[in-house]
């Protein structure tokens, strides 16, 4: 199904083990390559789905100055979007810290959010980007269950604060429209699509 991808050395450019353990499922051989220190800031102008392809398309371009001629590179980066009640937004990212973590799963519990992951395939000779968005929503959480989270699972690496597959997700997530994958990181049944018609 996936044989003209025989003639490609695949990367996976992310240190998340989630995406790593996602690509893995779709039996692709591939190697993980990371270079430390991208710039993952955007233009304010930028809404929605724009903003994770245009950091996928970032991460991407500092890998095709030593991208060798059989390579193909793999980005993805993933947002939580917030729609407050009272109409405006925010972009939740990776909390820095366990109060600025708190904030967020407060932000969160018993609302919708979006998590919107984008996704760069380069090669030499084409680029495909595309972003998927799953819709989300969590039940009230207590500021016990949001600290007992945080201090035992530490999801600072996380957009939004958290992982739909830790605990949280276990007591949190009441509803789920879209791709459960794509929470985790990877959208991978579109990302499969893509490269089945490479």
């Amino acid at each position: 199904m996936l044989s003209k991808l025989s003639s490609y050395q695949i990367i996976l450019a992310s240190n998340s083990p989630r995406r790593r353990e996602l690509l893995a499922g779709l039996g692709i051989d591939f190697q993980v390559r990371t270079i430390s220190g991208i710039d993952e800031s955007y233009p304010e102008s930028l809404k929605g789905e724009e903003i994770p392809v245009f950091i996928a398309e970032k991460k991407a371009e500092a890998y095709l100055k030593s991208m060798a001629d059989d390579e193909m590179i793999i980005t993805a980066d993933t947002i939580v979007y917030l729609n407050r009640p009272d109409g405006t937004g925010e972009v939740l990212g990776k909390p820095h810290d366990a109060q600025e973590a708190f904030r967020m799963l407060r932000e969160l519990s018993g609302r919708h959010h979006e998590v919107i992951t984008g996704v760069s395939v380069v090669t030499k000779e084409k680029q495909v980007k595309f972003a998927v968005t799953s819709k989300v929503s969590f039940a009230e959480l207590s500021d016990e269950e949001i600290n007992y989270y945080i201090n035992n699972y530490k999801p600072f690496d996380k957009a939004g604060a958290y992982g739909i597959q830790e605990w949280i997700g276990f007591i949190g997530v009441n509803g789920l429209e879209g791709s459960y994958f794509n929470v985790m990181g990877l959208p991978v049944q579109r990302l499969y699509e893509v490269l089945k018609a490479w």
